[in-house]
C-alpha cells in the first residue's frame, strides 16, 4: 500500500485496486498547528461518527466511503477504504449560529464570505436560516480564507457550485434536527466534495464529526460569549489561555485536558450514535 501524504489528523495510502485508505489518527490541530500530545481513541471515535453519518446520509448525497472493515490490527476503527476522488478546491462551511472566525467578519463589515447577516447578533446567536459560507484550501500550516459564492462559481462553475452549496445545506439541516433530538445544537460544519474515476460529484473526507463540527449543549446554549463545546473548542480555548502565539511548536497538552477533551469526543459520539462507545 503506497502512502500518498500525512495530514494535520489523518494519514492517507493507496491500495494496489486504486482505492484509498484514510487512516484517522489521535493527534489534535488547533491554529492549524498540531500539537504534540495525542488525545487516546480520538482516531476511532471520528472514523466510527463520520462512518456512521456516511451510512446515514447516503440517500441525501453520494459518499465516497466503501468500508471500515478489513483492516490490521494496528489501524482497526479508525481506517475507512473510500473512493479516490479528485477534490475541489473549496471548503464548504454551513453555519446555523454565528460562532468562530465568523464572529471577527461580521463584527468587522456584517457579513461572513459575502452573505449579509442581521445587524445586532452577538456569538453564540441563531441565525434566521443556515448560510452556505465557502473558503478557499489553504496549504498546511496556512489558513483557510473565506470566499463569495461567486468566487466559488469562478472555480468550479455554476452548476457545481449549486450543487455543493444545496448538497452541504441538506446535510447540515440533517445532522442539525439529529444533533437537536439528542439535546445538541449543531453550530456549524465544514464538508469537502470531489470527483470520483467515474465523474461522479462525492461527498469525502470526513462528515459531521466533532473535529469539522461545532456540537453544542443545548440546555447550556446562551447567546453572548463562546458556548461550552463537544469538540476541539475545549483544546482551542486551553491552547489559547497559555499566551502561546499560534506558531509551531504548540504546547503539550495536560493530562486533565486530555481527559476532558476525550471525554468530549465520546459523549458526542454517544449521544449522535445512540450507541455506547466501547474502548476494546
Amino acid at each position: 500500500m503506497k502512502h500518498l501524504h500525512s495530514g494535520k489528523v489523518r494519514d492517507v495510502y493507496q491500495d494496489d485496486d486504486g482505492t484509498v485508505v484514510l487512516v484517522a489518527s489521535d493527534r489534535v490541530s488547533v491554529f492549524d498547528v498540531v500539537l504534540p500530545t495525542p488525545v487516546p481513541d480520538k482516531g476511532a471515535l471520528l472514523t466510527q461518527l463520520s462512518a456512521w453519518w456516511f451510512k446515514q446520509t447516503a440517500e441525501v448525497f453520494p459518499n465516497h466511503l466503501i468500508t471500515t472493515d478489513g483492516f490490521p490490527p494496528e489501524w482497526a476503527g479508525r481506517a475507512m477504504r473510500c473512493k479516490s476522488l479528485t477534490m475541489l478546491p473549496v471548503e464548504c462551511v454551513v453555519r446555523g449560529y454565528l460562532a468562530g472566525s465568523a464572529v471577527r467578519d461580521y463584527q468587522r463589515d456584517g457579513t461572513v464570505s459575502g452573505v449579509k447577516l442581521p445587524a445586532g447578533l452577538v456569538e453564540g446567536d441563531r441565525l434566521p436560516d443556515p448560510v452556505f459560507t465557502p473558503s478557499s484550501k489553504a496549504p498546511q500550516g496556512e489558513h483557510d480564507e473565506p470566499i463569495t459564492f461567486e468566487q466559488v462559481v469562478d472555480l468550479i462553475g455554476a452548476e457545481t457550485a449549486e450543487c455543493i452549496k444545496d448538497a452541504s445545506l441538506e446535510l447540515y439541516t440533517r445532522g442539525a434536527a439529529r444533533a437537536a433530538d439528542v439535546g445538541l445544537v449543531l453550530a456549524d460544519t465544514k464538508l469537502e466534495f470531489g470527483y470520483d474515476a467515474d465523474g461522479e460529484l462525492v461527498l469525502g473526507d470526513e462528515l459531521l464529526t466533532s473535529d469539522s463540527s461545532r456540537y453544542w449543549p443545548m440546555d447550556q446554549w446562551q447567546p453572548g460569549g463562546p458556548q461550552p463545546a463537544f469538540d476541539k473548542q475545549f483544546v482551542r480555548d486551553w491552547a489559547a489561555s497559555t499566551g502561546w502565539d499560534k506558531t509551531p511548536p504548540g504546547p503539550e497538552l495536560p493530562a486533565d485536558v486530555v481527559a476532558a477533551t476525550r471525554e468530549r469526543y465520546v459523549a458526542a459520539y454517544e449521544r449522535l450514535t445512540g450507541q455506547r462507545w466501547s474502548d476494546d
